[in-house]
């Protein structure tokens, strides 16, 4: 190894994770920012590059599985950040199914508030769940209604393995008692934390939208018919991201400062799994959109 090679392997070494992923991130959005036909194809390269790459490393963990001292060096190496991210890119390691389920309930909690409620994971027991569902949702008769229309479909659709949602009663209230803030929260006014914000019509898909509050300045994303809003603020270096570029057919949105690509939907970071946009719930009303910053 030459004097060059090696100070280059340890600066290499010496890289964070964040500052390689921006890299990844800069050069993807560069190609999604070309015309449809190079687009595509930068597409297809990125694609077979990621199969390729798949492929050898799920080889690498199935040698290294069948292993008993593989096994601990794969253990080792799933601890290192940029390891797990690599894996996790790949598909070839997963959170453990008490995280997923949490993380699931995280995803349908925005809805939940947006009526008045919340869920809370109680337990976790082989295939069942067991929720408490608190506020609103609590007590009312559309309560079983809630559970399964929203909790539970959410939850046998990302987390497969549960087999039963069973819910449990929050803080005994009257039955059929919902709160007085609730039904604000219901009511087309910017009660109770809600703030009105612009038609629906006028926000597009693929341009983020700003809205400007007293509190918070509120990020809205449309894809499709459904709308989404976020803190407008990046998880990274908390910078905005309303100049970010949306990218519909990925339902993506990468930060306009270091390339940090979040998922549109859930505020997912897709860079660094330590980042994570917080979500408000939003609601629309007589084709006026209404969101609570929390």
């Amino acid at each position: 190894m030459t004097p060059e090679s090696a100070t280059l392997t340890k600066s290499e070494d010496s890289a964070d994770l964040a500052t390689l992923a921006e890299r990844v991130d800069r050069a993807i959005s560069a190609a999604e920012a070309q015309e449809p036909e190079p687009r595509e194809r930068s597409r297809e390269v990125r694609q077979a590059i990621e199969a390729f790459h798949k492929e050898g490393l799920t080889r690498i963990v199935r040698a290294l599985k069948g292993d008993p001292r593989g096994r601990e060096i794969l253990f080792e190496l799933v601890d290192d950040p940029a390891v797990y991210a690599l894996f996790s890119m790949h598909g070839l390691v997963r959170e453990d199914l008490r995280s997923r389920v949490a993380r699931v309930l995280d995803l349908v909690r925005p809805y939940l508030q947006s009526h008045g409620g919340d869920v809370e994971l109680v337990d976790l027991q082989d295939r069942t769940v067991t929720v408490r569902l608190t506020g609103a949702c609590h007590g009312c008769s559309m309560s079983a209604t809630t559970l399964r229309q929203g909790v539970e479909e959410a939850l046998r659709t990302h987390v497969p393995e549960i087999e039963t949602v069973i819910p449990t009663s929050g803080t005994p209230e009257a039955a059929g008692f919902v709160p007085l803030s609730a039904l604000r929260a219901s009511a087309a006014s910017p009660t109770n934390g809600w703030i009105v914000g612009p038609p629906a019509a006028e926000v597009q898909e693929g341009r983020p939208y700003r809205l400007e509050t007293e509190a918070e300045g509120v990020l809205i994303l449309r894809f499709g018919d459904e709308l989404y809003a976020f803190r407008n603020v990046c998880a990274h270096q908390g910078l905005p991201l309303d100049g970010g570029l949306v990218d519909v057919q990925d339902g993506t949105i990468a930060c306009p400062w270091h390339g940090f690509r979040f998922d549109g939907r859930t505020g997912e970071c897709l860079t660094a799994r330590e980042a994570q946009l917080e979500p408000f719930p939003l609601r629309v009303e007589g084709g006026t959109i209404y969101v609570r910053p929390t």
